[in-house]
């Protein structure tokens, strides 16, 4: 692929391009689903092309094909500077790139065992196996155990003298449970919820996870959810399992820091960004205790690799530490604006998709607690596990979680099981919340398989690492939901049964007022958003009005 890739960048540089890259990626999928005793689906594709990105007078103009023949080369790369050409045509600042060094390498995902060569009769036999465990309990009437698997080889090259090829393998697994009573559907997932737990890794990571041998507490617990108590309303101490923290940490760290989203480059989807461009190095974004940072260097997570998109090596960066706001998410284009080079964050979600900047492994970094010793810290709150549903609002500030399963905390002991736990709040004043994070022994990185953004929409792979942590002060119980309603159901996560479920809302005037799509949210309440055209000068872009809520700057 080395010489089809350098045929396209002699191809673009002839036709007149300032910069060009191009990327060869082929792509494998594999997904098998069983549901309450029966082979719900098997679905394999595979997907293999280019594409070629050009600069031409201060432009950008992207093409692609699936042809890989070598005329192709030259008539795509060709259409690419004729994009780039229309494109310069609209008034505006002329684009710059912050410096990358060249580089050639290659890169591959840990795997032991390729699940591409495992047979179906082996991947079979671990899903029926869970299933049937999953309906133990006379309460759980329907069941589903699903794998997945991905496999991509990539080829990129620039102009800036960069050929790179990168392999990796993505293994997901997942159970569910639905318990269902006289007006309600209630799920309890393991190892985690919407399409089950994801990393770089091979068949091993399914065998690891050990889906029968969890079965059997995964339908106890659903069926506990039937008689158990509402969630209690009001303000109270909660401390969040580690895969809830992770989504946390994703909808209200990881997506406000994108900074095309902050520039205004990226809106049409899933909105833009409370932060601004004074914030950084400025706003106390979280208590002293949390820093968070983006690393694509943490071995088996989805969201690592050995060179973005752009070409530019993983690394580790902050995006806050110690509870100061210290980075955006940024591209070789973005970086110009706030003076830095980039952080290595742009990623396509396959060949004929131009890349966006997209988190890689955004984790809430570990502190000092033990989960025991935090629960026995606790007199008196509510301990949640596992997301269920959630809202947002298109700035990413007020938001609501809900989780499938919580017990209450009474005395420093875990107490009895509440269902249909939930809790809003504001993205600053929650986190700013935070008196407490568990340390590396309870620390894991959760993948997630599905987030959305951009038109037309791309797929992302990241990942979030986190511990159980405590906050205080935490509105809960603001509204009711079940499986059936209220719920974010995944691309790898079957629906759940129909039911007649009611859905009951009493929200604060500042908590989201509806539910968004997938993996993004969006509600009719968030803060007014200026739209401004793509076209228009970044300056424009910029200016949208961003009032602040609940946070402080840093002395």
């Amino acid at each position: 692929m080395k010489s089809f890739a350098s045929a396209c960048l002699d191809a673009a540089v002839a036709a007149g391009a300032d910069y060009a890259d191009v990327r060869v990626v082929d792509t494998s999928n594999e997904s098998i689903s069983v549901r309450t005793g029966r082979l719900e689906g098997i679905e394999s594709s595979r997907s293999a092309g280019f594409g070629v990105r050009v600069i031409v007078d201060g432009a950008w103009g992207f093409a692609a094909a699936s042809d890989l023949h070598d005329d192709a080369a030259a008539r795509v790369a060709a259409q690419a500077v004729e994009i780039a050409r229309a494109s310069a045509l609209v008034p505006g600042k002329r684009l710059e790139l912050s410096a990358v060094e060249a580089y050639v390498g290659e890169w591959e995902g840990p795997c032991e065992t390729d699940p591409f060569e495992v047979s179906l009769e082996d991947k079979l036999e671990v899903l029926f196996a869970a299933d049937e465990l999953l309906r133990t309990e006379e309460a759980v009437k329907v069941s589903s155990a699903r794998l997945g698997f991905h496999k991509v080889d990539k080829h990129f090259a620039s102009t800036v003298g960069s050929h790179i090829r990168q392999r990796h393998i993505e293994s997901g697994m997942g159970i569910v449970a639905y318990a269902v009573g006289e007006n309600e559907v209630l799920p309890r997932s393991y190892p985690n919820s919407h399409g089950g737990a994801w990393e770089q890794a091979g068949w091993e990571s399914v065998v690891a996870a050990d889906l029968a041998g969890n079965a059997s507490r995964v339908s106890e617990e659903a069926a506990q959810l039937i008689t158990a108590k509402e969630c209690p309303s009001g303000s109270t101490t909660i401390v969040i399992d580690g895969s809830q923290l992770a989504l946390q940490v994703h909808e209200s760290i990881g997506h406000p820091t994108e900074l095309d989203r902050v520039l205004g480059d990226e809106a049409a989807f899933a909105g833009t960004s409370f932060l601004s461009l004074s914030d950084l190095d400025t706003v106390r974004y979280a208590s002293e205790i949390v820093s968070v940072t983006a690393d694509a260097t943490v071995e088996g997570s989805l969201g690592s690799f050995g060179w973005d998109d752009e070409g530019v090596p993983a690394q580790r960066d902050y995006l806050i530490r110690d509870g100061l706001f210290t980075g955006f998410l940024t591209s070789r284009e973005s970086a110009v604006e706030i003076g830095r080079t980039s952080n290595g964050c742009m990623r396509a979600d396959g060949w004929n998709r131009i890349p966006l900047i997209r988190m890689t492994t955004v984790s809430l970094e570990p502190g000092e607690w033990s989960r025991d010793d935090l629960i026995a810290d606790t007199d008196d709150g509510i301990y949640v596990e596992t997301n269920n549903s959630w809202s947002i609002d298109d700035r990413r500030l007020n938001f609501q979680f809900a989780t499938e399963i919580g017990w209450e905390i009474k005395n420093g002991e875990l107490g009895a099981v509440v269902k249909n736990p939930n809790y809003t709040g504001s993205t600053p004043e929650f986190w700013n919340s935070c008196d407490a994070v568990c340390s590396e022994a309870d620390w894991r990185v959760w993948g997630l398989p599905n987030c959305g953004k951009g038109e037309p929409m791309q797929v992302a792979h990241v990942a979030h690492g986190a511990a159980p942590a405590r906050f205080r002060d935490v509105q809960m119980g603001v509204a009711r939901c079940s499986a059936s309603i209220g719920r974010e159901t995944s691309p790898h996560e079957p629906s759940p049964p129909p039911t007649r479920t009611r859905w009951s809302r009493s929200c604060s005037p500042s908590a989201p007022s509806s539910r968004g799509s997938r993996e993004t949210a969006s509600t009719s309440t968030s803060p007014r958003t200026t739209h401004v055209s793509p076209s228009a000068p970044r300056s424009a872009r910029v200016s949208a009005s961003r009032p602040r809520t609940g946070w402080t700057r840093a002395p």
